[in-house]
């Protein structure tokens, strides 16, 4: 049985990394944390176009590491639809690399975090603001209603969103 990989994503600081290790805890099995953060705490924070290119290729590589030890599911802190939405935000547009790893790295499932947890201050996270959070939260909607792919939105307090995701891998993958 081949591994099923499953993307959370979502705004900033809505509990995705929480949720992932949850979810990789519920299964006993592993996840992939975010790249970027490792990557942008080593420049503090500052970063360009070029830099969204090596992020979405370590993500990868990140990715391929751990999937020779998953069991049964690869849970992915983000995916490189993150990329491509800071991307266009930040600069009005997307690298064809990165564009191109989507087209050929597809997931199994994604789950949609909500921007019902509390903001917490961050030096890497930039919009706090709660008009910028809807927006970006919209843009991730449209990314996996588009997608081709299940989704499930994740919303309320820490168990409820573990709940809402077993659930969703439960009537996915049986």
């Amino acid at each position: 049985m081949s591994v099923r990989k499953i993307a959370v994503i979502g705004p900033e600081s809505t509990g995705k990394s929480t949720l992932c290790a949850d979810i990789a805890g519920a299964l006993n099995t592993v996840w992939t944390e975010e790249y970027a953060r490792a990557y942008l705490a080593q420049r503090q924070g500052d970063y360009d176009e070029h830099d969204l290119l090596n992020i979405a290729l370590g993500q990868l590589q990140a990715e391929d590491k751990l999937l020779a030890h998953a069991q049964r599911f690869l849970i992915c802190d983000t995916d490189l639809y993150v990329i491509k939405v800071w991307s266009e935000h930040r600069f009005g547009h997307c690298a064809a690399p990165v564009l191109q790893h989507i087209a050929t790295r597809p997931y199994d499932l994604y789950l949609l975090t909500y921007t019902d947890v509390p903001w917490q201050d961050d030096p890497l996270r930039e919009h706090p603001d709660p008009d910028m959070r809807a927006y970006f939260f919209q843009q991730y909607k449209d990314v996996v209603i588009n997608s081709g792919v299940p989704w499930q939105l994740i919303k309320g307090n820490r168990a409820e969103r573990l709940q809402l995701a077993l659930a969703a891998i439960s009537a996915t993958f049986g």
